[in-house]
Parts: C-alpha cells; structure tokens; sequence
C-alpha cells in the first residue's frame, strides 16, 4: 500500500453515486507498502479500503484479483471482499486509473510473531491452498522466477550504494534458474505473505489482506516466500533465521495439506529465489521510484543478508532446528 494518487472530495462524491454503500464522509491515505494507492474511507458506520491500481497491476488482470477474493471469501478464508457498483462491477474509474473498494478487515499486523503465530500462519495458508488448487481462474505469477531476469536488467544501479552488487545478482540468479524444480504441486498462491498483510485480533489471526501478487506457481514457493518475510528475526541489525519459526510454520501448514518430499527437497532453491526476488524488487524501488511519491521504501539490504543465508545452506534439514 502506497499514495502515488491524490483524491479530492470530487472523487468521494463519484464513489458515493456508484456504490450501494453508507455515504463516505472521510478518507485518509495510506502510507505502507509499496505497490498501489490506498486510502480509508469512513461512512457513519462503517470502513472501507479504496485502492486505485498502479504501476506493476495491469488493467485486465484485475478482474482475476477480484474474484479471487470474492471466491476466498465464499470459502471463509478471512480476506477483503471486493463491493460490486450499481451496475454490478467490481471496478470504476478515479483519475483516469482503475479502482476498486473492498471491506475494511478488522484487527492488524503484528510488530513481531511467535512461535504460534507461525504454526497458525501455516495452518491458514494451508487451508487457502486447498481452496485454490480447485478455482478455475489463472493468472501467471507476474513475480515468478522468468520474470527476475527482465526486472534485474530495469534496475538502475548508477550512483547508489548498492551499484556493486550487479555481478552477485546475475550469478545468482543464474544459479536459481539452473536448479529451479519442475512440476511441483501448484495452484493459487497470495504471493506476498508478508507480516503487514497478515492481521491478527485479540491475538489471534482474522484474515489476509492485498492479493495482488496472487497468481499460480509452486505452493512450496509460497512457503519459501513465508520462510524469507516471516521466519527471520532481527538483533543488532543483522537478519537472523529463526529454525524454530520455520518447524512451526511448516507444522501448522502440515495440519491441513501435507508437503512432499520433492517439495522438501527443493526448500533451498525456492528460499534463494524468493529472497533474489524480494532483493531485486527493493532495488528497483530504491533506484527508481520517484522522489515525489508518498512512500516508504523498504530497504534492500534485508534480502541481501537473507539470500547470504540461504546460500549457506543446502538441504531441508538445514531450515530446521537440530
């Protein structure tokens, strides 16, 4: 979540006339994330998230993003609920640019998890698979491993601190891709389950936010994605791999769907790639994001020190505690 966008109360008028909802009353942008406008919206009784679709979102995948929630939500897998207009759309024009409102989920992120935290973290992501290996929508993962090559050659390293590391992510990156596995399970996967999108409620887990980086691939990359955002804990600025979190978080997805062993065994390769992905996307971010925009950019030195660590390690037994 980002403000790239600005809104006036012309805007709030035009959602007003297009949804069946409570009159908006206030709005209020919202600064976290990096990917899309968002602002809350408040009526007399209730909230509301606005999002108004940026750069990395293209236009007709959008629809995808909607019904996929929609159908979660029919699931009871606890995630925003996208609101159809009068004419019975999920999306309307703001500032020329897509938009949509979903329903305000109630609770929010944890500063840092537990140990349980992670086993139901497991469990949940486990349960959403289940349901999203039966869906028949398809969207390509736009953040999969094909795509690293073509972001790593957009980012622009000049006169920045991080301009050395060109050759270590080409290295890397061909490393990942030589190793990459083949016809793992797959299905739907969120894609992003970072700690900001997971929201807990009187300490206990009420729903998933921002798909918007869902899309099909490997659902053991979407534990690699969890190992990388959630199962690292941070002392004296250095990143450190908590073996604890990740038997926790593997246990609690065990629960529900069991994990093979050719997923297992490619633990590794899928970590390295999704910690070079979430580097990468950093980098770009750090290097070429506008200095007018409303937004806090996360720091790429982060996966640096992750993708070090998992390139330290090789097996699955490596990720667990002794």
């Amino acid at each position: 979540m980002a403000v790239y966008t600005k809104i006036d109360k012309s805007d709030i008028k035009l959602i007003n006339t297009n949804f069946k909802i409570e009159k908006i009353i206030s709005f209020q942008g919202i600064k976290q994330g990096i990917e899309n406008t968002n602002y809350l919206l408040k009526s007399k009784d209730k909230k509301f998230i606005l999002t108004i679709f940026e750069k990395r979102v293209s236009n007709k995948e959008i629809p995808f993003f909607m019904k996929l929630m929609d159908k979660l939500n029919s699931s009871k897998i606890n995630c925003p609920k996208p609101l159809r207009t009068k004419s019975d759309s999920y999306l309307i024009k703001l500032k020329k640019k897509t938009a949509c409102i979903v329903s305000f989920l109630e609770g929010k992120d944890k500063k840092k998890l537990n140990i349980k935290d992670c086993y139901t973290i497991g469990k949940t992501t486990a349960q959403m698979h289940l349901v999203t290996e039966k869906l028949k929508l398809y969207r390509k993962n736009s953040m999969g491993i094909e795509n690293l090559n073509p972001l790593l050659k957009s980012i622009k390293f000049k006169d920045n601190k991080f301009s050395k590391l060109d050759l270590f992510l080409k290295n890397n990156l061909k490393n990942i891709n030589k190793y990459w596995p083949k016809k793992l399970p797959n299905g739907i996967i969120h894609g992003d389950l970072f700690i900001d999108n997971i929201f807990f409620k009187k300490n206990k887990l009420s729903g998933i936010i921002d798909f918007y980086f869902a899309g099909n691939d490997y659902f053991m990359y979407e534990i690699a994605i969890c190992i990388n955002a959630l199962c690292f804990d941070l002392k004296n600025k250095k990143f450190l791999m908590n073996k604890q979190k990740i038997k926790s978080l593997i246990k609690g997805y065990e629960s529900i769907k069991k994990i093979s062993s050719r997923e297992k065994n490619a633990i590794n390769v899928l970590c390295r790639g999704a910690a070079l992905r979430y580097l990468l996307t950093r980098l770009y971010d750090y290097s070429n994001t506008p200095k007018t925009a409303y937004i806090k950019i996360k720091n790429p030195n982060e996966y640096y020190q992750k993708l070090l660590t998992h390139n330290s390690l090789n097996f699955y037994k490596d990720y667990l505690p002794r």
